[in-house]
């Protein structure tokens, strides 16, 4: 009888290739993606010039690419649950250069329409897969780690992409930002064809088992922590620029500058997050929303002054981003049949947080208590998402699981 061969350890996978530059090839995309959703934020005024068309309609084109991320990670994911994941990224990578090269041609508000959205669809899948791949690499002891620097490429993102593609967009046109991006993603197809080794199919893997963790309780409670736990982050990042300006006293000329602090505070808070992920998941995730409903708290009395207001706006970067991580490595390890789905559709949760903080943030604004009310609003988001973290932990004991973690079968 023939003896089972072992999977291949981390090291053999990579095959003399430094994990870092795995990893990097990885988070090349991710930077890709958080350059295009964010930038176009701060080139709509351009861009519904151009097209012609009213605020409200300029903004179904950014309503487009969160939709699109919603719909596209968990179909997407589902979809390659049995292809190879080097693959899958390939393949997401392709549609990121095509779909931002379409919107770099689009010649009416039809044609962009459907261009963001077609961007917004390989967003999700493609930050899952590669955790997932990030995660088989790396050592079980430094998985969050991996994880965590995968993720990086979109927090660097808001702090070199977006203010350099902004730029780049009010010198040379609004348009020229997708051309941009869409380099980028050829350039990520080319590094992850080289730095990323070939990971065999994960055994078992088929679409009815990446659906059979929708069954899964523990899923679902991750996925809430984010959409409301994160909502409050969002709930004070989209209403930024009025506080720094209204409240604090900035001028309007130095906001590029509180949007790229606030880009270096998700970079720390990002890489904090990993290593906290490591140590406890649950844990982290505890103290990263505890730290949320805190800073947001204090942030309207830090509000008053621009020093105080800088500061905290780092803060509520750095927090939030901590979150990030630890609910990455929490999905992984509550769906260990369907890594691919439950790590895509975390980015899923997280555009619906935006979609959650940005309309209450408006709605508190509009009923006139102010542009620092949607932190207050954030600060109870986030007491909300640490109660069902609570919940979440406490059915784990019930089950007897505590905090045991176990090593994911991603491949």
């Amino acid at each position: 009888m023939t003896a089972p061969v072992p999977s291949p350890t981390p090291s053999q996978r990579l095959a003399g290739r430094p994990l870092a530059l795995a990893i990097g090839a990885l988070a090349v995309g991710g930077f890709a993606l958080g350059t295009t959703e964010f930038t176009i934020m701060g080139l709509l005024e351009q861009m519904r010039a151009d097209l012609g068309v009213d605020y409200e309609r300029g903004g179904q084109v950014i309503s487009a690419y969160a939709l699109g991320v919603v719909v596209g990670a968990p179909v997407l994911a589902t979809l390659g649950a049995k292809r190879p994941q080097r693959s899958v990224a390939l393949a997401l990578a392709l549609v990121i250069t095509l779909a931002n090269l379409s919107s770099f041609f689009a010649s009416g508000f039809g044609w962009m329409l459907a261009s963001r959205f077609l961007s917004g669809l390989p967003h999700g899948a493609y930050f899952g897969v590669a955790a997932v791949i990030a995660a088989s690499l790396a050592d079980p002891a430094r998985r969050g780690r991996a994880i965590s620097m995968v993720m990086l490429g979109l927090s660097i993102a808001n702090v070199v992409g977006v203010p350099f593609a902004t730029w780049m967009g009010q010198q040379f046109g609004w348009r020229s930002m997708f051309l941009l991006v869409g380099l980028i993603g050829a350039a990520t197809l080319v590094l992850i064809r080289v730095f990323v080794p070939a990971l065999p199919v994960r055994p078992g893997a088929s679409i009815r088992g990446e659906l059979g963790a929708l069954r899964r309780p523990q899923l679902w409670m991750t996925l809430l922590i984010g959409i409301v736990g994160f909502g409050g982050f969002f709930a004070v990042y989209s209403y930024i620029a009025p506080v720094m300006t209204e409240v604090a006293g900035l001028g309007a000329s130095l906001l590029p500058f509180v949007v790229a602090l606030y880009g270096v505070g998700m970079v720390v808070g990002n890489i904090l997050g990993g290593r906290l992920a490591d140590r406890s998941i649950m844990g982290s995730i505890y103290g990263s929303m505890t730290a949320i409903a805190v800073v947001l708290l204090v942030f309207p009395l830090a509000a008053g002054t621009p020093w105080s207001a800088c500061l905290f706006v780092f803060l509520v970067g750095a927090t939030g981003s901590t979150l990030i991580p630890p609910l990455q490595a929490r999905l992984l390890d509550v769906s260990p049949g369907a890594p691919s789905l439950a790590s895509s559709m975390n980015h899923s949760s997280l555009n619906l947080a935006n979609a959650l903080g940005a309309a209450l943030g408006g709605a508190v604004i509009t009923a006139g208590w102010g542009f620092t009310a949607p932190a207050l609003v954030g600060a109870g988001l986030a007491v909300l998402g640490l109660g069902v973290a609570l919940a979440s932990g406490r059915m784990d004991r019930r089950r007897g699981a505590g905090t045991q973690r176990r090593s994911v079968p991603v491949a």
